[in-house]
């Protein structure tokens, strides 16, 4: 992540693992959801973070899906179903239960049809926020497959030339997995940046960059800009930001997604709403059986070459090193577990408040 959003050190404290993960769940359970999905919800949490994302993880997350949960958006206890399906493919009605704990069951399904057939596909509609889709992704990779994950959700985001936001950030990954170097992960919104990176650069001060976002004609803006006061997207700009830098392909991505997320689920994107997310987040899930295509091990093999070559690979003047999607996340989860998670001190006084308001245990500090 770029070091604009990050908290200073002299603002964040690191705290354990286990009871980030102890509390999160614990939280959960206050919101009425069962022990069973609180856990995976803590750990898709937890392990959000331990990769850096703090974006989609608990800093930025957790609070917004307590007043999911509060308000009656999200439903603790989804009547999760299956609605179509054939031996590749399946579409799931969440019944308005949250992605980051559904998630994980839509690829489980995916991956054994593509143990069955070669590919999986598994789309899901009527659901709540996936978290970092590439978490699940990186599911599928551990289990010898080809994993991509998308969501479509919201209109936060302009099409190019537009004064209208139509689209979600509408986010897509891809993971793979090699022997040796840390797995392949590209996860990234098709927007400029991830909209909640406007919490997180209010959160520490920072300004938003030349063509993140536009103003209220849709005209982008070429300078540095506070974040806008309102505090949410609504002018944030596709991925490119400009026509002449490739905004149409960004524009381009975010309809894939709506396609693929929305359409192949029976559903409709944000766009057709008449009330704000009143269809929902519509997830999509894929795993591609590495087996059916190619020897396993000679495609890790390929793998770790491929990766080494571009970790190795001569850097510009005055950059350090070349990365490949997933190389720092992996880095940040190594240092991570040994040191700590960093919370940024807002982030540590909301967790201080949920002491008090809901009896969790507190968070235990490195």
């Amino acid at each position: 992540m770029l070091e604009r959003f990050k908290p200073k050190p002299e603002d964040a404290t690191r705290v354990s693992v286990e009871s980030l993960r102890e509390v999160v769940s614990a939280i959960f359970e206050k919101m009425g959801v069962s022990g069973e999905d609180a856990n995976e919800a803590a750990d898709v949490l937890t392990m959000t973070d331990l990769r850096g994302v703090e974006t989609h993880g608990v800093s930025n997350m957790l609070r917004a899906y307590v007043d999911q949960y509060n308000s009656g958006q999200v439903n603790p206890r989804p009547n999760w179903q299956i609605e179509r399906e054939t031996p590749g493919t399946a579409v799931i009605n969440a019944d308005r239960g949250l992605g980051i704990i559904l998630g994980r069951r839509a690829m489980d399904i995916a991956i054994e049809k593509a143990k069955t057939v070669g590919v999986g596909i598994v789309t899901m509609n009527n659901g709540g926020h996936l978290g970092a889709v590439g978490h699940f992704s990186m599911h599928a990779a551990k289990n010898d497959m080809v994993g991509m994950c998308a969501t479509a959700a919201g209109t936060g985001v302009l099409p190019t030339f537009a004064a209208e936001p139509r689209f979600g950030t509408n986010p897509i990954s891809i993971a793979a997995p090699g022997n040796v170097e840390p797995p392949l992960l590209f996860d990234a919104a098709t927007s400029q940046i991830a909209g909640n990176k406007f919490s997180l650069a209010k959160r520490v001060g920072s300004d938003l960059l030349p063509g993140w976002i536009a103003d209220g004609e849709g005209t982008p803006i070429m300078e540095e800009t506070p974040v806008p006061e309102e505090g949410w997207y609504g002018n944030l700009l596709p991925l490119g930001g400009t026509r002449e830098n490739g905004s149409h392909k960004g524009y381009g991505f975010m309809l894939m997604v709506e396609v693929l997320g929305a359409f192949l689920s029976g559903s409709v994107p944000g766009m057709f709403d008449t009330e704000y997310f009143e269809s929902g987040y519509k997830h999509y899930f894929a795993a591609y059986n590495i087996e059916a295509f190619t020897d396993v091990d000679e495609f890790k093999a390929k793998m770790d070459r491929m990766l080494q070559m571009l970790r190795e690979t001569k850097p510009a003047v005055g950059q350090e090193r070349v990365l490949y999607p997933g190389l720092a996340e992996s880095e940040d989860e190594k240092d991570r577990r040994a040191n700590g998670v960093p919370l940024h001190k807002e982030v540590m006084e909301w967790f201080d408040s949920m002491v008090g308001e809901l009896g969790v245990p507190a968070l235990k500090t490195m």
